[in-house]
């Protein structure tokens, strides 16, 4: 698995030098598909954009060893080398791509600010919020171990490598239901590993997965490790963990999903935009716009339902065009 290249020297340089009284027309937080293509449109409107990259270069797409349903890739590419590709592209047209995390921010009147690091303070005419969601795990050290060889965190992402084999889906809400169906057309068998005796997905997901040959549930189970040699080849389970009727047992898969929720990476910015109750940020339908004149949201941290890399890519165009008329309008 390739690995992100680091930022050139002149990057560095320039985050040392910014100062508090910095100010840009486009700022845009976050390095993943939506951010890098904000970039690429934002530059080629010459609104001069800057990009903050957060601590992962390159986004969720980074820790993913193979990406095959990205158009324009026909033989496939790694995570990481896509990610390369989009921050190039958007360096040629003249983004400047600094390392740095967002540490607070002040969207109270204008100029808009951002604080990077708790030490530099951008101002900007736009903000585009790109920082994305971070999967949820269980956290066992397994799931590290086997990262991108037998344990996603999105089934529709990598659902097509595990045809004909065997697969477990953690979770019991909707979407461990969507992926388990969706996996269900697919794979031979899909174990779904539920901690309670219930699911709370909606009845008509529940509806589904209950009527699907090739679905098991493993009602009251929590997983406790993987193993495998070259990648995952099972699963320790733990049924009724903790109570007399406490029984380990293992599981053969070849595939492990996690469905049990994201988190959006909108911490720093919820003071001012609106959310709903997960912290996804709200934007006007049809657009990319939040509640503040100025600041856009794209990707996954404004995205709930979709997940993809061609989605936020998508929205990261929608923003750079919604920021580059936001700065016409204000002319």
């Amino acid at each position: 698995m390739q690995f992100f290249k680091p930022l050139e020297t002149a990057g560095e340089e320039k985050k040392q030098s910014a100062t508090a009284t910095e100010k840009v027309k486009c700022l845009i937080v976050g390095s993943g598909p939506a951010g890098y293509t904000a970039a690429i449109y934002a530059a080629r409107a010459n609104l001069k954009p800057v990009l903050y990259t957060g601590l992962q270069q390159g986004g969720q797409l980074t820790t993913t060893t193979e990406v095959e349903n990205f158009p324009g890739y026909p033989d496939g590419v790694t995570g990481p080398e896509m990610m390369e590709d989009l921050r190039k592209q958007a360096e040629r047209f003249g983004t400047d791509i600094r390392f740095g995390i967002a540490t607070s921010s002040d969207f109270s009147g204008k100029p808009l600010k951002v604080t990077f690091d708790n030490a530099v303070e951008v101002e900007a005419d736009t903000v585009i919020i790109a920082t994305g969601a971070t999967a949820k795990y269980l956290g066992i050290p397994a799931e590290t171990k086997y990262a991108g060889m037998g344990v996603s965190a999105c089934a529709t992402c990598d659902g097509f490598f595990y045809r004909g084999k065997d697969v477990a889906v953690v979770g019991g809400g909707d979407t461990a239901c969507e992926e388990a169906s969706y996996l269900a057309g697919l794979c031979k068998k899909v174990y779904m590993i539920v901690r309670r005796d219930v699911l709370r997905a909606s009845k008509a997901m529940q509806h589904r997965v209950m009527n699907t040959p090739n679905i098991e549930i493993l009602w009251k189970c929590q997983v406790e490790d993987l193993f495998g040699t070259n990648g995952v080849e099972g699963a320790v389970v733990v049924r009724e963990k903790g109570t007399p009727e406490e029984k380990k047992f293992n599981i053969s898969i070849d595939g492990f999903f996690l469905a049990i929720g994201h988190t959006p990476n909108s911490d720093v910015f919820r003071q001012w935009v609106d959310t709903d109750e997960t912290g996804y940020i709200s934007i006007v339908p049809g657009s990319t716009r939040t509640k503040v004149p100025g600041v856009f949201a794209a990707g996954d941290v404004a995205d709930h339902v979709y997940r993809q890399a061609i989605t936020a890519a998508g929205t990261g165009c929608m923003s750079a065009i919604d920021a580059e008329r936001y700065l016409a309008e204000q002319h």
